[in-house]
């Protein structure tokens, strides 16, 4: 029973702060709604500052709720025996084995899956649909949700596989073997995203020649980065939201713009964003995020592999385990449930770090570009997607991987100074 009473004051604690959190941020933006920033007056209208204002509440309002939603699932498949119950139901049908653990595994991500999909749907075709965001449509939807299944299942399922296998026969070491798996299969999928998996959502076509291709080829010249080409995604029959980025590593990799960024920022703007997102390149952010994944994913299967060996953190989590039969995927899907209650509490850490990062890009792009442009560009994009100007500073340390934007657009005019 003790992990029982760690496991409940982590998750009330967990739980508790992340409501606070948004209350501060609700009453945060709402009172700061009925004036824009003096440093925004003459760029950012009231009417738009007052939609950012209102998108920023429904957002965190529906989060509220669906915080609430998952918390009751947790519960209900942890200490009031959902898991145990679907555990012997698949046992009674399959048997115990790997094939049983699978069906196990893959049924939870189902039915996490079918719980989350109302919030899906409501936020696409509700709250993105009340401001102005929503372009997809109905049918896409849903096309969009059988290719994630069936991806996920081609994908997923094998890897699923390997790694049961691994805890079932390749010792107490198991983890390591694991780990090194999972290592290898993320840096694949690095590689072939670009080209394999990204255009089965999206379409991709090359930048038309112009102004703008030689304008952004002169930028790549003088950041000195390669890249197999410059496309432009189709995210306008999804969204309003712009945004670019590269993807892939080595010669696969590829840089990308929406075409709804295109449409709203001139070609010094697009640069200026694009210098941005090559300064994460230049400055190694991508390589020690990638770092970082690895050991932290090292450190995580090193523990479970320690955990997964304790009777007592199946028990004190309402499930028994088999003391004869295989639990390696009953010890994921716990693990999997639980973790994220006791991780939330590092959010701010890795919030800070990429706060960092932003920063460094911005000076980066600065450098490189102009940091009036990407201040314009910055501006533009606050307004195009209704973000807050006026965030909460201590939801903003917890939370935010970027800085507000008052605070980021003086670390541009103090570098176009410099």
């Amino acid at each position: 029973m003790t992990f029982t009473i760690v496991f409940l004051i982590a998750f009330a604690t967990s739980f508790g702060l992340r409501y606070w959190l948004s209350q501060r941020q609700i009453r945060y933006v709402a009172k700061h709604r009925a004036q824009v920033p003096t440093e925004f007056v003459q760029k950012v209208s009231l009417a738009e500052h007052q939609k950012a204002a209102d998108y920023t509440i429904a957002k965190l309002n529906l989060g509220i709720l669906e915080n609430s939603v998952s918390a009751i699932v947790l519960i209900g498949f942890t200490l009031l025996g959902g898991l145990q119950i679907l555990n012997l139901i698949l046992i009674g049908s399959l048997g115990q084995g790997i094939i049983q653990q699978i069906a196990l595994l893959v049924s939870i991500v189902l039915i996490s899956s079918a719980i989350d999909l109302p919030f899906s749907w409501y936020k696409q075709f509700h709250l993105e649909e009340r401001f102005d965001f929503n372009r997809m449509s109905k049918k896409l939807f849903f096309i969009d949700l059988l290719k994630g299944v069936l991806l996920g299942g081609v994908i997923g399922i094998p890897l699923l596989w390997i790694i049961l296998s691994l805890m079932a026969q390749a010792g107490s070491f198991w983890w390591l073997w694991a780990w090194a798996v999972l290592t290898v299969f993320s840096l694949l999928m690095q590689w072939i995203f670009p080209s394999v998996i990204a255009p089965l959502f999206n379409k991709f076509q090359a930048l038309e020649d112009g102004a703008l291709k030689t304008q952004i080829e002169a930028l790549l010249k003088r950041c000195d980065f390669a890249s197999q080409g410059l496309f432009v995604m189709d995210g306008s029959k999804r969204s309003a939201h712009g945004n670019a980025f590269f993807a892939g590593m080595g010669k696969a990799k590829r840089i990308v713009f929406f075409d709804t960024l295109i449409e709203k920022l001139n070609a010094n703007e697009v640069e200026a964003v694009l210098a941005h997102e090559l300064g994460h390149f230049k400055c190694n952010h991508i390589r020690k995020r990638l770092l970082f994944s690895f050991a932290l994913s090292f450190g995580v299967f090193a523990l479970l592999g320690w955990i997964s060996t304790q009777v007592w953190f199946y028990e004190d989590l309402g499930v028994m385990p088999s003391m004869d039969g295989y639990n390696g995927g009953l010890a994921l899907a716990l693990f999997m449930l639980v973790s994220p209650v006791f991780t939330f509490f590092f959010t701010p850490l890795g919030s800070l770090a990429s706060r960092k990062h932003e920063y460094e890009a911005d000076n980066f792009a600065a450098s490189k570009s102009s940091a009036s442009d990407l201040i314009a560009a910055l501006v533009k994009l606050y307004q195009d997607n209704a973000s807050t100007l006026t965030p909460d500073p201590i939801y903003t340390a917890f939370y935010s991987s970027h800085p507000p934007a008052p605070l980021r657009i003086a670390n541009l005019q103090k570098s176009s100074a410099n």
